[in-house]
């Protein structure tokens, strides 16, 4: 029973983990307008994973709002 546990946990584990990389690879495929636009979208006070990921990629790309 605790080993089913272990490798339902790292199996979630894992498919999270590829689940952040397409999010990344979705971000970091964006057109410039497009990244702007999403980066406009979480630019509040609350800082937020998506907020990170766009301001990530927009300093890659020298691009302010």
């Amino acid at each position: 029973m605790l080993k089913l546990r272990i490798k339902r946990r790292a199996a979630v584990g894992g498919r999270a983990v590829d689940r952040l990389a397409e999010i990344e690879a979705a971000v970091a495929a964006l057109k410039d307008e497009d990244l702007l636009d999403l980066a406009d979208i979480f630019s509040g006070e609350t800082v937020t994973t998506l907020k990170e990921m766009a301001s990530a990629e927009m300093a890659k790309r020298n691009i302010s709002l």
